[in-house]
């Protein structure tokens, strides 16, 4: 199997992947990078299918969807269409609405909907590496004021959402040698509350250990929470400048592209901005790994999806 290369223009996107034959081709390639493999017998010897895409083992006779098992599992849509989606949504700077994506695809809101799910589904990989070095950490409250608060421990009204951020600061030289600093990868959670518990939780399962934390003077960034990490307040004229610079382009985005968004599925959007944050540098190439992440991930029914709730 050839190794296709990705587009990185609307221009090659159309020409490259005008025929269905070749979206399954490239679906092929991003689940099986190293060639396929039957499921069955682990033969690599295969032909396809033309009239139905699959592909059938020249040893045992199994028939393999390039789709089964994947985020596509069972899809009405054709390759094209998926293709076309995962390409507006990876590409189109302020992201998609379901709306938007209704008119593009000319379907109903449901399916634009969740088609635009199953798509954020695939934007968490698993395996993605920890933050590291220097980090600043903070939490922000998103869908307005919450009544009754009494601090950052607990968030108490319900279309208010607690969410923990942590960016990396990335310093670099300009072309006149000076020293500056940039933000690098941004991860978010939705949580209950920012306890020391809770920020340990999202510490440890999202920076290495040993990294440099930058905080403000919150009580839950405490020993316990911090133990694995070397602790640094933040400075009071940075103002924590990157993260607090993420929390605002968050709020922005849900607000002016999404209009708001249902706390149920916040985390959805969250992993949605992490995605398109990590990767504003290179938009194209967030379409080929969106298309590669959606491959190895399972399926999801609309049941499943629409009972999903907010975790920490």
């Amino acid at each position: 199997m050839d190794k296709l290369k990705f587009p990185t223009t609307l221009k090659e996107f159309r020409e490259q992947f005008s025929e269905e034959a070749a979206c399954f081709e490239y679906m092929g390639q991003s689940r099986w990078p190293a060639g396929f493999a039957c499921p069955r017998c682990a033969n690599r010897k295969y032909w396809v299918k033309a009239r139905r895409l699959v592909y059938e083992c020249s040893e045992c006779g199994q028939q393999t969807s390039v789709t089964a098992g994947t985020i596509l599992h069972r899809t009405h849509f054709s390759l094209r269409e998926w293709f076309w989606a995962a390409y507006l949504v990876a590409t189109h700077t302020p992201g998609m609405s379901g709306t938007q994506l209704q008119r593009q695809m000319g379907c109903s809101y449901k399916t634009a909907w969740y088609l635009l799910h199953r798509l954020r589904h695939s934007m968490v990989n698993e395996q993605r590496s920890l933050l590291g070095g220097r980090v600043e950490a903070d939490e922000v409250i998103i869908g307005g004021p919450v009544s009754g608060k009494t601090g950052r421990g607990v968030t108490k009204d319900e279309n208010s959402t607690l969410v923990f951020g942590a960016v990396e600061v990335v310093a670099y030289t300009d072309k006149r040698g000076g020293r500056l600093e940039k933000a690098g990868r941004l991860r978010l959670a939705v949580t209950q509350r920012a306890d020391a518990l809770s920020i340990r939780h999202f510490l440890t399962t999202n920076v290495e250990s040993g990294s440099e934390i930058y905080t403000d003077g919150w009580k839950g960034y405490s020993k316990t929470a911090l133990a694995d990490y070397r602790h640094a307040l933040q400075p009071a004229d940075t103002h924590a400048l990157h993260i607090h610079r993420a929390f605002g382009n968050l709020k922005t985005w849900l607000n002016g592209t999404h209009h708001g968004v249902d706390p149920k599925y916040l985390q959805n959007y969250l992993d949605e901005f992490v995605f398109r944050f990590n990767r504003r540098k290179t938009p194209m190439a967030a379409f080929q790994t969106l298309l590669g992440l959606a491959a190895h991930k399972v399926p999801v029914g609309y049941e499943k999806m629409t009972m999903r709730e907010s975790t920490g």
